[in-house]
């Protein structure tokens, strides 16, 4: 379950660019961090890109890095930020497709 972690959390803010929007990036990023037991959000921004709040064990918040990178075959990622965010941060107990910015 999305939330649930038994070793450390590992939060990060990612933005990716490229086509992300208008290929049903969020969608497939909401299914695919449920599977994995990542929490956060995603959400498209006004300059075309996606940015995501990630938050779970380090090795489940890797995974979901890695499958937003190339895991979607209808998106093309050109890049990714990626930052970690230091506690202390909100925590998280599922993982939610928000409005716009």
């Amino acid at each position: 379950m999305a939330g649930d972690f038994d070793g450390g959390v590992t939060t990060l803010l990612v933005r990716v660019t490229g086509t992300v929007q208008g290929v049903g990036y969020r969608a497939a990023c909401v299914q695919q961090a449920a599977a994995l037991g990542v929490a956060g959000w995603v959400r498209n921004r006004m300059d075309g890109s996606v940015e995501a709040l990630l938050q779970g064990a380090p090795e489940q918040v890797r995974e979901m890095c890695d499958w937003m990178i190339d895991g979607m075959p209808a998106a093309l990622v050109d890049r990714m930020e990626v930052e970690e965010l230091a506690p202390p941060f909100a925590r998280f107990d599922a993982f939610r497709q928000i409005p716009d910015a």
